[in-house]
């Protein structure tokens, strides 16, 4: 093999809500190593959005950081997971597939093979990058295990929130409601296939509430959503924010729970029979249904991230997953 062609460039957070743009030497890849040129990346509006904030807690500096993250939080680092491009170097069978990686925004980079996961032939670069997302929903629904017919409300209409409840959509008899304090984001759900409501529209007695807005007054919300002995499963992650909740009503009457879920490791109904990489190409099957295009709703070059991203993190670009675009020159 002859050298590998060694310029490829990064996105950096520098500091809190400052990003730019630095070269990265590829190294040589190994025999069981893969070259990858990058297609699309996705931007993930609630965690990496926080990263750019500077939101993350000191204690969850370990805990957070990303599978090929460089640096630390923080800033500078190297941040992002939702990457999808051409293999250009590697096994036979990998060879000008595309693949999916838990990489950050890069042109290319160079990662161990078992680290990528096929795409399948009929799911284009742009929906594949919702992958990541949606393998969090598969997780959170091992541990909600909804049954047949459960009435269902999923409070957030975020990219998580969107996704499970397009996967709820799949279990038979469940009638689900995605709950949002945006009345744009109804025509996503119609797409999903679900309904929608304001939250003073919500209605109660559900056997099961999803949470993903990342707010005490959507928590608050779905606690109060609940029948008696039904559960929260708690997607969101509040970073540094303080939450808080009045649990002097039905909370304890009601024997109400609140479970958290998180993608970081495999649920423990499946943690036996499924590894993280079966999980993940689970979910790139799942993304065969073209209904999750909805959630493709803005799109940038690699060369714009610097600008792109504190819009995207103050909100002044709205987007559920806002992707971006290389040079496949």
């Amino acid at each position: 093999m002859g050298p590998v062609r060694g310029d490829a460039f990064a996105f950096w957070l520098r500091e809190p809500g400052v990003g730019e743009i630095r070269p990265a030497q590829l190294p040589e890849p190994g025999p069981g190593d893969v070259l990858v040129r990058t297609l699309r990346s996705g931007v993930s509006r609630g965690t990496e959005t926080l990263v750019f904030r500077g939101g993350v807690p000191v204690s969850q500096y370990a805990v957070m950081r990303a599978p090929f993250q460089e640096g630390d939080f923080p800033g500078p680092v190297k941040y992002g997971y939702l990457s999808v491009g051409v293999v250009e170097h590697g096994p036979p069978e990998l060879l000008g597939r595309s693949v999916f990686c838990l990489y950050p925004h890069q042109t290319a980079y160079v990662v161990p093979a078992d680290a990528v996961v096929l795409v399948p032939e009929d799911v284009p670069p742009e929906r594949a990058v919702l992958a990541g997302t949606v393998e969090t929903a598969v997780n959170a629904l091992w541990d909600a295990a909804p049954l047949l017919g459960d009435r269902v409300t999923v409070v957030g209409a975020g990219m998580v929130g969107c996704c499970v409840a397009r996967l709820l959509t799949r279990v038979p008899g469940v009638r689900t409601t995605l709950v949002d304090v945006d009345a744009t984001r109804a025509g996503v759900a119609a797409a999903l296939g679900v309904d929608f409501a304001l939250p003073a529209d919500a209605t109660g007695g559900r056997d099961l509430v999803v949470h993903t807005s990342a707010t005490s007054a959507g928590l608050q919300q779905s606690l109060d959503l609940l029948v008696a002995e039904g559960t929260v499963i708690e997607l969101s992650w509040y970073g540094d924010a303080v939450t808080r909740l009045e649990l002097g009503g039905a909370f304890h009457s009601g024997r109400l729970r609140i479970r958290a879920s998180q993608v970081g490791a495999v649920a423990a109904a499946r943690r036996g029979r499924r590894t993280a990489a079966q999980r993940r190409a689970l979910a790139l099957e799942l993304l065969r249904d073209p209904a999750f295009d909805a959630l493709l709703t803005g799109t940038s070059r690699f060369d714009e991230l610097p600008d792109v991203m504190p819009r995207l993190a103050d909100g002044s670009l709205p987007a559920l997953c806002h992707t971006v675009t290389y040079d496949e020159g």
